[in-house]
């Protein structure tokens, strides 16, 4: 990710790993933003590295959400307070590739230390989207999350549906929220979290669309936008005319939707696997 970080759970180095005097034990500052179990495993490698040896010791730090994580490393690097090593949204991707001076990225760390990146380690869609067109590997895939579509089971069998099998497909959801919506089962059928990057980049993905030229901009920050059409404009329009009885419910921008479903107000949801 970045000398900040790069992306929803890949981590990278703000800015060259900085060491104490001689003989001293070398501080790193780890900036993450992980909750729950997600920040049980950081703290559970963390002190399993720093037993293991005795030259660095790492000191994860939560720092909030993703954005206020992200915000916060800009706000450091500006302050010359930076973290050595942050974590950074997918959503903060096209940020840290424009932050020339800032971001240092892990195939050159990684270099310095005389180690070799095994990209085989790693599914080829994740090393390929925090890699620059050439194959340079910008930020370490430390965690990578996938759209899960969560769905209360007692609303959908008083809506009159198969609680054992779940819609598996947008339109499929969209008319199993307009099933749960008419029948009063929940006071709204359908929610999501992070809509843009599960409505449109995910949407995109398996669908095999683009949603921006060079290569939805990871070549060339020379970007044209190309969402404004057909497949895009339908899909945003479902989600639309949805809203416009409640049986689609907009959360918020990031995870606030979440709430909307644990409070069992919306029948389903569509969120991150990080959510978890």
């Amino acid at each position: 990710m970045k000398t900040l970080g790069f992306a929803a759970g890949i981590a990278a180095t703000f800015t060259i790993l900085s060491t104490s005097t001689a003989l001293a034990v070398t501080e790193i500052s780890w900036w993450h933003a992980m909750t729950g179990a997600n920040n049980e495993v950081v703290e559970t490698l963390s002190k399993e590295f720093n037993e293991s040896q005795s030259d660095y010791k790492v000191t994860p730090v939560f720092k909030g959400t993703y954005p206020e994580t992200l915000n916060a490393g800009i706000a450091a690097f500006r302050a010359s307070q930076a973290p050595h090593i942050i974590q950074v949204f997918d959503v903060g991707t096209g940020v840290m590739m424009g932050a020339e001076g800032v971001v240092k990225p892990v195939a050159d760390v990684l270099s310095m230390g005389s180690t070799q990146f095994d990209k085989s380690q790693y599914l080829p869609g994740i090393v390929a989207y925090y890699s620059k067109p050439d194959g340079t590997m910008l930020s370490f895939p430390y965690n990578s999350s996938s759209p899960i579509l969560y769905y209360n089971k007692d609303s959908f069998e008083k809506a009159g549906l198969d609680a054992e099998n779940p819609p598996k497909t947008w339109p499929e959801v969209f008319e199993a929220a307009k099933k749960i919506k008419a029948s009063g089962a929940s006071a709204c059928g359908l929610t999501s979290t992070w809509l843009t990057w599960i409505g449109l980049e995910n949407f995109s993905a398996w669908n095999n669309l683009q949603y921006g030229t060079q290569e939805n901009g990871l070549a060339s920050v020379d970007v044209e936008l190309t969402f404004n059409s057909d497949p895009f404009v339908r899909h945003f329009q479902n989600f639309a005319d949805l809203a416009k009885d409640d049986t689609f419910r907009y959360g918020g921008r990031t995870s606030e939707a979440k709430q909307l479903f644990l409070s069992g107000e919306c029948a389903i949801m569509t969120e991150s696997s990080g959510g978890l």
